[in-house]
Order: structure tokens, then sequence, then C-alpha cells
């Protein structure tokens, strides 16, 4: 059964896009931590991470910078956080989280509930400056 993320690059399902090429796609979270949080993912379903093999991997590394930079000039913050926790959905994807405080990036917290055109809105801005 495809992931939520599959079904989202798919279509399926609506999802905020903020960048996307034939490998890696960037996502606004829904449920985000700080405005501006988005997941990186890869088309291809691995569910863990580290079975992403190595030339893969370094690209999504660079994908994901990519898209951290283009946070960066969008969303007034001191640095982009990034975690990877993976426990919540079977298909690798990295938290990419405008942060000013290590508390920023504490997924315990409550979650921002943003409207759908809010994270629209967003979604533009971020894509507009990836380059």
């Amino acid at each position: 059964m495809p992931s939520i993320f599959s079904k989202i690059l798919s279509g399926d399902i609506p999802g905020h896009f903020v960048a996307k090429n034939d490998q890696f796609f960037a996502i606004l979270d829904i449920n985000p931590l700080r405005e501006g949080h988005v997941l990186v993912i890869p088309n291809q379903e691995i569910d863990y991470l580290f079975d992403i093999d190595e030339e893969l991997l370094a690209s999504y590394m660079a994908f994901t910078k990519r898209v951290a930079k283009a946070i960066e000039k969008v969303v007034p913050c001191k640095r982009i956080g990034i975690a990877v926790i993976g426990l919540e959905v079977p298909h690798a994807h990295i938290h990419l989280v405008p942060i000013n405080h290590v508390g920023d990036i504490d997924f315990t917290q409550p979650k921002l509930a943003p409207s759908q055109e809010q994270l629209a809105e967003m979604a533009a801005l971020i894509g507009s400056v990836f380059i």
C-alpha cells in the first residue's frame, strides 16, 4: 500500500509542494512545529533513511540543503534545524524546521494549525526562492 507521501506525490492527497524533481520532493508539514516546517522526501518509498544507497543519499542531502536555504530566505530564523524521526510514516523523510532556540524543534510541543491558505502562501514563497 502506498505511503501517505506517495499519495501526495501522485496527487491522490493534496499537498503544499515547495520543490520537486525526479528523485525528491519537499512539502510543508500540515501540522508544523514552526511556520515554514518542511518535509523532504525521496520519491522512491524507502522506509528507513539509512537504507538509502550512498549515491542517492548524497543527492538527497544536496536537495535538502537547497530547500533549507530557500526556507532561510523566507522565514526569519537563526538556523534550520533538521530531524529524522522516521517512526510515524514508513517512508524516509527529513524535517526542516526554522529555529531560534533548541526548544523550537521539540516534537512533544503543541503543533501549529495553519489554514490551507496560509500553507499555500508559505509554499509559494519558499518555492519562489528555491534554486
